[in-house]
């Protein structure tokens, strides 16, 4: 069945609450574990419909959020979910205090969960969740109206990106300019969004008790196993190990394009003979990504013909279609569903190694992890999967950048040092946000900008005003749809550049450990799974030190010139 046949319907609310208590109901009158159970798997399966179709909605909203159907419908899940968890809740209580639980195979990392669940919720901050979908959903709209006019075409932000990476330096220039202007016409609308998305966030904190929105942000992440402590000594550590390395490596890049200094519209530029881009279509990069898949291993050659055969992704950019990209579970279905923004980039290969690892993931869980809250690994977690894949995928390289594959390395690997300080940077900065809920919008840009200073020491902004007053953030949506998610990326890019090094050993072992920790799921916390992979832990003293000296000596051996 391909995804364009995938049934969609609105669930009724009342319909839903009469099943949920139904089931509940059914739940704690079980006598034996084994009743416990079916009556478990029963109310599992009813969430996962829920799921399904709260996800076919928003999936199909994302792809045209001009579409009226959907722009509806979109409206009337960010209104229902937050209702719907008053019986989470109820679920989630009774499941930790059920007289079976030491007799049920249910992995720890699920009732760790559920205490998450309790401490995250309450019925009275049902309206202030209501005002947050509304708001996240107003920012993801705002950016995908984006109608950049350049050089007598219309670009959105996706489309126009190309020519911000632009061989000639002027039409760099001209280009980041013209996107730069979209943000700066709208300033006012996304310092009002984010104003009020700090502020409903700080408000539901406090009602459930907590001093401000982080240690809530903390919980709704799901962070089972670290804390704010571990996450600032693991940042320092960046700031220490990796940010000197990142320096270095843009004053290489501004050698080798041949330029005095990086400016804004140069850092994305890496190579005077142009950055590496795929070779192909969209579609002749997913039959390169099939031959990929089909040789890489049986597991792989299995999930990724299923993806075609199922047209399980939208990619390319159009106009009015939500900005960024994203891979999904459909639990009706048990599949993935992978949604990006093809622009004619290396991101576009990116995104068939990096969304596709998700889709992997999820391809080896959804079929076999009957609990819908342990199909998915926590974000950290899952993200080891995506940023691993790019890594494992190296080999494949000419298939989509034919000559420049050994270009692509380069930049690929340069790219992942590159975002470890700029991730920090994000988090760092809704931390101080979170914690300093009074500031002002003026205040939170030039906290931005403070903290870019030290992150990205050698930025150069000179031109742009919002930028130099600290306006870069307002690009980046996990700050505005998905707060506190965004280190999860940089210890999972830390975890899969230790799989990178046992590649370039050569470690028979390295492969197999991936498949396994994708396997499990949301089964593990992130510790365990970064364990069970037989990596490092990124907040371990020393971890960032060693990844960083055999990056730096693995780049040292490219040749410059040849680029």
């Amino acid at each position: 069945m391909k995804f364009s046949e995938f049934k969609y319907e609105r669930l009724n609310y009342e319909d839903m609450k009469n099943e949920f208590e139904g089931l509940l109901g059914t739940l704690k009158a079980a006598e034996t574990p084994e009743a416990f159970m079916e009556a478990f798997e029963k109310i599992n399966v009813f969430r996962g419909h829920v799921s399904s179709m709260q996800t076919l909605c928003s999936i199909r909203h994302s792809i045209d959020t001009s579409d009226e159907f959907y722009d509806k419908e979109n409206e009337y899940w960010d209104n229902t979910m937050p209702l719907l968890q008053v019986y989470e809740v109820e679920l989630a209580k009774f499941m930790l205090e059920n007289k079976f639980r030491e007799k049920l195979d249910i992995p720890k990392a699920y009732y760790l969960s559920l205490e998450n669940t309790l401490k995250s919720f309450s019925p009275e901050i049902i309206s202030d969740m209501q005002e947050e979908n509304r708001l996240a959903t107003e920012y993801g709209k705002l950016k995908s109206s984006a109608k950049i006019e350049f050089n007598g075409e219309v670009y959105n932000l996706a489309s126009i990106a190309p020519l911000m990476n632009d061989d000639d330096r002027e039409v760099r220039k001209q280009a980041t300019i013209a996107y730069n202007r979209f943000f700066e016409e709208n300033e006012t609308k996304f310092d009002e969004i984010y104003d009020k998305l700090v502020k409903v966030r700080d408000r539901m904190a406090k009602k459930l008790g907590y001093e401000n929105f982080t240690p809530l942000g903390y919980i709704r992440m799901n962070r089972l196993d670290y804390d704010k402590d571990m996450v600032k000594n693991y940042r320092d550590q960046v700031i220490e190990d990796i940010v000197p390395l990142t320096v270095e490596l843009r004053e290489k890049q501004a050698k080798r394009i041949g330029v005095d200094s990086l400016k804004c519209y140069d850092i994305g530029y890496n190579f005077k003979t142009g950055n590496p881009k795929p070779h192909g279509s969209i579609d002749e990069l997913v039959k390169a990504a099939l031959q990929m898949y089909t040789e890489m291993s049986e597991e792989t050659a299995e999930f990724f013909r299923m993806m075609v055969d199922g047209q399980l992704f939208d990619l390319p950019t159009r106009p009015n279609k939500e900005m960024g990209g994203y891979c999904t579970g459909i639990y009706d279905y048990k599949v993935p569903f992978i949604f990006a923004n093809a622009n004619g980039t290396s991101g576009d290969v990116d995104v068939l190694t990096h969304e596709a690892g998700h889709a992997f993931q999820a391809f080896c869980t959804l079929k076999t992890v009957t609990i819908p809250d342990l199909s998915f690994p926590t974000m950290e977690s899952a993200e080891i999967d995506s940023m691993s894949m790019e890594f494992f995928a190296h080999p494949w390289s000419h298939l989509f950048f034919k000559e420049e594959a050994e270009k692509y390395h380069y930049f690929h690997i340069a790219d992942a040092l590159k975002f470890l300080p700029y991730g920090c940077l994000v988090d760092h900065f809704q931390h101080e946000v979170y914690d300093h809920p009074e500031m002002t919008p003026e205040e939170r840009k030039a906290c931005f900008r403070r903290l870019e200073k030290i992150y990205k020491p050698d930025v150069d902004y000179e031109g742009f005003d919002l930028l130099e007053r600290g306006g870069f953030f307002y690009r980046q949506g996990h700050i505005f749809q998905s707060p506190f998610y965004y280190i999860d990326y940089t210890l999972a890019q830390v975890c899969a550049l230790q799989f990178y090094v046992r590649m370039l050993k050569k470690d028979p072992d390295a492969w197999k450990d991936y498949v396994h920790i994708c396997g499990l799921g949301g089964t593990r916390t992130f510790t365990e799974i970064v364990k069970e992979a037989h990596l490092k832990v990124p907040f371990e003293d020393g971890c960032l030190k060693e990844v960083s000296a055999k990056m730096k000596e693995e780049l040292s051996s490219y040749d410059d010139a040849r680029f």
